[in-house]
């Protein structure tokens, strides 16, 4: 049987997800993984993920057949240098960025364009750490792949085998494609949440009545500003000409916009959104995307004790897992006062039934 060697430099959220996918789907395989915090390879040890911790970058990772490069984008061109010396040439070198230009160059710099693919998971939550990380976070993602001018096509194809083998759906983009694609759908998504959540707080009253009644639509389209500033700031810094141009065209929609509001164009405003909602109304339902899907059910109970309580039993004694759950005050663009989120489609699915046969009202979104 031939038993392969992966390594990890850094061991986060998507680092982890990985190893503990190819953990899970390959127990036979050995996983070694560095990261600065020695607490972090030495849970992930005792934890059975992987089989050997390492306190810094050396002679270990010679052994490997893959090396993932999982720290933030601007570590890991460094990460590549402290790494050179001990690359096997069987070795396929791929990162999980969400910015690949940078790391091309430096592979390119460095030589190794025969031995790198680029990697990014489409697939994340607004929790980050080692200490979030699951499996099922991979299960049907979008797996971007990028390749350099000199991709060893073999390689290529057994990547794409280790992706569909965890559960992703491989899928091969031009990098630099892949850096304006996941600027205009992440990135730039992730700056105009930010730029709204500071709104309000800039122009809420002293008893912050806004952030107060802050729910529905405007909790929902401004979730993804819980992620980490640190995280978003390296992002834009290595992507920044991508943001830039897209951030660019939308400043000229909303100023193209806020004239029919002045005006008055009734016509203009109503295919503004007409446009909006028919493209929304014709994506591809799937949970991955960089952004990440919620399962979401609003439930109509009555406003009388143990009425929460009653729904979380009911569904308990279901086997369905609950997320979430909780009264919603502000009932915008809502039906329902219970907000109940689910881990994925079947348990939506499922406790939308259960419910409704129970004669309580739902609404799913």
């Amino acid at each position: 049987m031939d038993i392969k060697t992966y390594g990890f430099i850094g061991l986060g959220l998507i680092g982890g997800s990985i190893a503990r996918a190819i953990k899970q789907k390959m127990p036979q395989a050995r996983i070694i993984a560095y990261t600065p915090h020695k607490s972090t390879v030495d849970e992930a040890f005792q934890d059975r993920i992987i089989d050997k911790p390492l306190y810094e970058i050396g002679q270990d990772f010679n052994d490997c057949d893959y090396i993932f490069l999982c720290a933030p984008v601007e570590l890991n061109n460094s990460n590549l240098d402290l790494l050179l010396p001990y690359i096997n040439t069987k070795t396929t070198i791929t990162d999980i960025g969400s910015v690949k230009n940078s790391i091309h160059e430096k592979i390119k710099e460095l030589g190794l364009e025969n031995q790198f693919i680029g990697g990014h998971p489409m697939t994340g939550t607004e929790r980050i750490g080692y200490k979030n990380s699951k499996a099922s976070l991979l299960e049907n993602a979008y797996y971007i792949l990028t390749k350099t001018d000199n991709c060893d096509e073999n390689r290529l194809k057994d990547y794409q085998e280790l992706v569909s083998a965890l559960g992703a759906i491989p899928l091969i983009v031009p990098y630099l494609q892949h850096d304006y694609i996941t600027a205009a759908i992440s990135h730039v998504p992730h700056v105009i949440s930010a730029s709204l959540v500071n709104l309000v707080k800039d122009n809420d009253s002293k008893d912050h009545l806004m952030k107060t009644i802050a729910a529905g639509g405007f909790k929902d389209i401004t979730r993804i500003s819980s992620s980490s500033p640190i995280m978003w700031k390296q992002i834009c810094m290595t992507n920044s000409d991508n943001i830039s141009q897209l951030l660019g065209k939308y400043i000229d929609s909303l100023y193209d916009i806020k004239l029919a509001i002045d005006e008055h164009e009734g016509e203009k405003l109503e295919a503004f959104f007409a446009k909006a909602r028919e493209y929304r109304e014709s994506f591809i339902e799937t949970s991955s995307g960089p952004i990440q899907k919620t399962y979401v059910l609003h439930v109509d109970i009555n406003d009388q004790p143990g009425q929460l309580a009653a729904v979380a039993v009911l569904l308990s004694e279901n086997d369905i897992n609950i997320k979430n759950i909780g009264i919603v005050h502000n009932r915008e663009y809502e039906r329902g006062t219970l907000r109940i989120e689910l881990h994925d489609k079947a348990g939506l699915d499922k406790a939308a039934l259960l419910l409704e046969k129970e004669k309580y009202l739902t609404a799913v979104r």
